[in-house]
This record gives structure tokens, sequence and C-alpha cells, in this order.
């Protein structure tokens, strides 16, 4: 039976197979920024399950835009190395598109990982962290430093270097990190932009420097390769950044060049009410694509094939992204083909785990 949620979608010169996305899920487990053996291994399991699109983790595209020490970056030789090992393993054992998530923490980062506590790095493993304005993300905290022109420069230039050696490492679509609280995202939310000058004030300054990272990121990607924006469409602080905001953004994305847009929301300040429920940022995601007349990606309580089927069928969105659902059942794909009787490719030594699969093998990808 033929199905929306595995119908293949075209971005750019890249055909993604179906619209299934595993979202990024921060591990904290590289040494340096370098991911090791346990991302092969977390990422190697998504690979052979058959999402149509994997993203890498939120990746520091400086040591100091990690959010904690043990998150991945991509920055030096090193780094590369180690996602380039990662990213044929993937293509070698599965058919999906592989995409990285390209950030800076800003005032979020130089912390412990969640399960220490989150809170700030004491001692020397710590860093001084960036911030549009120096305001702290939490009472008691030190202030981030305001980013200068230099510092703004500085940080452009990473994006710019991380963006080529993803490229040379083999990845396929690169995401643009303007969620969640992060840099950019602080850029955007007159909450954490107090700035007085041309990057600061009214919406359209605040727009400025994630448009202008953008703008860097889409000329240093091959044309023929996707970039997305994963966007927190509202902070859900009243006088905070807004979804009429993040229709005019992503207007202004689209003319830039952006292939999609993963439509999240929250994560800037502990002061947000969000209102949680199943697919409770589908209406986000619907808006922006209705109105900013963009693709979008839809996440958030996901869970259930049918569910994530009606998203795609009545237009809300054009993909859909599971995080916690796959990290809990990284076979969710496999079960989805079979909820909606859809036909799918499985590793060939995987084909007869379920008739109901109907299973075609996949051919290795070279």
């Amino acid at each position: 039976m033929a199905c929306t949620l595995f119908s293949p979608i075209d971005l750019r010169g890249v055909t993604v197979p179906n619209r299934i996305t595993v979202a990024p899920m921060c591990q904290y487990s590289a040494t340096n920024g370098v991911p090791g053996d346990w991302h092969l291994v977390h990422l190697g399991q998504f690979a052979q399950s058959g999402p149509g699109l994997i993203f890498v983790e939120a990746t520091g595209v400086e040591p100091e835009g990690r959010i904690t020490p043990g998150c991945t970056g991509l920055y030096d030789d090193a780094t590369e190395a180690a996602f380039a090992r990662i990213v044929a393993f993937m293509k070698s054992v599965g058919q999906s598109v592989i995409g990285i998530q390209l950030g800076h923490s800003g005032r979020k980062g130089s912390t412990v990982a969640p399960w220490e506590g989150g809170g700030l790095i004491e001692g020397p493993e710590g860093w001084q962290t960036d911030c549009p304005s120096a305001v702290p993300y939490l009472p008691g905290w030190p202030e981030p430093r305001a980013m200068d022109a230099d510092a703004m420069a500085r940080v452009k230039a990473a994006f710019v270097d991380a963006t080529r050696r993803a490229d040379r490492a083999g990845f396929d679509v690169i995401q643009l990190h303007v969620a969640h609280g992060y840099l950019l995202h602080q850029f955007l939310s007159p909450i954490t932009n107090r700035r007085d000058d041309a990057y600061g004030g009214s919406s359209e300054n605040r727009m400025r420097y994630p448009l202008e990272i953008f703008e860097a990121v889409r000329a240093a990607f091959p044309d023929d390769k996707p970039v997305l924006v994963r966007l927190s469409a509202t902070d859900w602080i009243e006088g905070g950044w807004d979804v009429e905001q993040s229709v005019a953004f992503c207007q202004a994305l689209k003319e830039l060049g952006c292939d999609m847009v993963d439509v999240s929301s929250g994560g800037l300040d502990q002061s947000q009410q969000i209102i949680v429920g199943p697919g409770y940022q589908v209406g986000f995601a619907e808006r922006i694509r209705r109105e900013a007349q963009i693709p979008t990606m839809a996440v958030g309580q996901i869970t259930d094939p049918v569910q994530a089927e009606t998203i795609l069928l009545s237009g809300q969105a054009d993909m859909v992204a599971l995080a916690r659902g796959m990290l809990w059942d990284p076979r969710w794909t496999w079960k989805a083909a079979v909820a909606l009787g859809a036909e799918i490719a499985l590793p060939a030594p995987y084909a007869r785990c379920n008739p109901k699969l109907r299973a075609t093998p996949f051919v290795k990808r070279t």
C-alpha cells in the first residue's frame, strides 16, 4: 500500500528514500570533540534500520562551541577523520541520507553531562562562554562574554570551516542549529539579545547574524547538497521569540536557499511555559510551511506510524523526526512499514525477519 511516510523526497540533488528522520541527539560521549566507537554503534544501528535521513548530534564548530567536554566537534583534522570513518560505515550498512547538525552552544556551554547534573564545569576544564549580550543562563551563573565584531567573525569562520570539513567527511546534508537556546537562537530572542548595534533591537536586526551564518554555510557547501535549519519557533515566554517572528525568519531563509526548516521550540530560558503533548509542535511546522511557503519537518512526541502518516498526508509537514522514540526502538522504521503496509529495503541478512515486510535486500552504497 502506498503511503506518504515511505515516499521519497528530493532536496536539491539528494533523494531521501522516505520521510522518516532520526533527529540529532547529543551523546556526551566524545573525547576532545572526537566521536568514537560509541557513536559508530549508536549511529550504525539507525543506518541498518532504514530511516530516510539520519542526523549526527549537535556538533560544535569550535571547542568553545560544545555544550560539554563530551560533545562532538568538527574543527580539526582529528574530528574530521573520525566522522569520515563513521559516515563511511553508516553508508556501508544502509541507504539512509546522512546529515550533521552544526551549532555553537553560546551561553549554554561549559557544562557537565546531564547524568552528572548538567551544571557549570568547575575547574580548568571549563571555558569562557559567548552570547550576544552578557545575560547569564541561570541566576548565579557567571556572565557570558558579549560578542564583539572579532568574536562574531571568528564564529562565522568556524561555521564555514566546519561546513567544508563536513563535505569532505562525506555528509550529504547540513542542518544549522538555530534552536534550543544555543548561540544562534540567542541572537534571535530579545531575552538574550540586548544589543544596541546592527545585530540587536528590532527583529530584523536580531535575525541578521543567524542569516549571515546561514548564507556563509550555504555558500561553503556544494550547491547540490541541501542545507536545513533547526529552529525554535517560540521561546514559550511572553515577550520572547515567537511564531510570527519565526515565519518572517523562515521567509528570509527561503530567499537565501534554505531547503527545509526542522521546527522545534523552547530551550532558551527555564522560565518557559511549554504545553507538552503528542505532536505538540506540529502546529508550528504547519503554520511556517503555509505562511513562509517553505518545506518543514515536524518533531516532538511523534511516536506512532499512523500519527506520522497523518501529519504528512494532511499537509502539516513534509518530513517527521523522532528522537527518544528511536532511542527506545531503533527498528521503529521497520515496524512503521508493517503498520502502514509499505515495502522497504532491509539489509540482506535481516530481510527474512518478518514476512509482512516483503522486504527487498538493499545494495550497499559506494
